[in-house]
């Protein structure tokens, strides 16, 4: 009954850290029962270079059709970024790259009808890689901001200054934050589907896999910084009352995919500290096996509370009310920012 078929699936990683594409072949097994001639199909899985010619277009061939004669196929990446108001689907540029170039323009013609912008390109390749440039990039990019926030630990420099500082250079930089490590369905994942691809080929990508290991590594590094800052307070991380700020992978979001915060609360707990949670939009989650629900942030609570961690920077949250209240933060997000110095003096860590 439908003229188009979009396939936007998800595209995790299995527990050796392999590309699991599982998904997509599932809705092809589906989708090869019903094609047929003048079918659009458009994948926007994001998926390692060649997925669309040597995996998609076989299996859809099985069909008895033929891809850019009898159906049309191509590759366009989805390029949501939740929680953002400014760029939307609709605004957003929509790459498209097909298996021919009737299979190019008849796809491009199908977004241009909702969308604003649509970017042709030469290849189902040019499009599947630029989609996992993007998300590099940005992996690549937040892990040598995590890494500078620990080299500037080590120097006793504010990293957050630095940063800042840096970007009053009108050109040549763009500005990167560190964090307590990365989260969400694209930036964890992606780049790892790149250099998958690339180890079949003999080729080692060393930048990602560095990059990757950098980031994995942050709840740990946070974990570090909280037991330092309660030593400071002559206390230990065992038998810690701790609070967690936010457990959804970015702020203003309810998803919790990949989000750091489980990570971070499942090292404490190894270490014998008790934690709860605190997330507006997350007011029950799954971590370490079962479900808890997210606690009520009050006065009384922060009083309690040996140590408040921020993992995210949500909006809503009152931090001049949370580091009054506070013992101790440690603020991995830089949210405390603007706070009088008198008032987050010998109470907040910064990453």
């Amino acid at each position: 009954e439908v003229d188009a078929i979009i396939i936007c699936v998800p595209t995790p990683l299995s527990k050796t850290r392999d590309p699991d594409i599982s998904y997509i072949m599932s809705a092809l097994s589906e989708i090869k029962k019903y094609l047929k001639r003048g079918h659009v199909v458009s994948l926007e899985s994001t998926t390692y270079p060649g997925t669309t010619d040597e995996l998609v277009r076989p299996t859809l061939e099985k069909s008895g059709l033929k891809a850019g004669t009898d159906f049309y196929l191509a590759f366009s990446p989805e390029r949501i970024d939740p929680g953002n108001r400014v760029y939307t689907v609709k605004n957003t540029p929509k790459v498209v790259g097909g298996i021919n170039k009737d299979s190019t323009e008849i796809v491009s013609y199908l977004y241009s009808r909702v969308l604003e912008k649509v970017v042709p390109v030469s290849s189902c390749k040019v499009a599947e890689m630029s989609k996992l440039l993007e998300n590099t990039f940005r992996s690549i990019n937040i892990a040598l901001a995590n890494e500078m926030a620990i080299m500037c630990n080590i120097l006793g420099v504010d990293v957050w200054e630095v940063i800042e500082a840096a970007a009053t250079k009108p050109f040549g930089f763009m500005k990167f934050y560190p964090g307590p490590g990365i989260g969400g369905h694209c930036i964890p994942i992606d780049p790892l589907y790149l250099s998958w691809k690339l180890r079949t080929l003999n080729y080692n990508a060393r930048m990602i896999e560095v990059a990757s290991e950098i980031n994995t590594s942050m709840p740990r590094y946070v974990v570090e910084r909280v037991a330092d800052a309660l030593n400071e307070h002559m206390k230990s991380v065992k038998g810690s009352k701790i609070l967690v700020l936010g457990i959804a992978y970015k702020k203003d979001v309810n998803d919790t995919r990949e989000s750091p915060a489980f990570d971070v609360i499942k090292l404490l707990e190894i270490k014998g500290a008790s934690v709860e949670y605190n997330d507006p939009f997350v007011p029950r989650a799954r971590i370490n096996g079962h479900f808890r629900d997210s606690v009520e942030l009050t006065g009384d609570r922060l009083k309690q509370t040996d140590c408040v961690i921020i993992t995210t920077d949500h909006s809503v949250y009152d931090y001049e009310f949370i580091v009054k209240n506070a013992r101790l933060v440690v603020d991995t997000k830089n949210a405390t920012k603007g706070l009088s110095e008198n008032l987050i003096r010998g109470k907040v860590v910064k990453l």
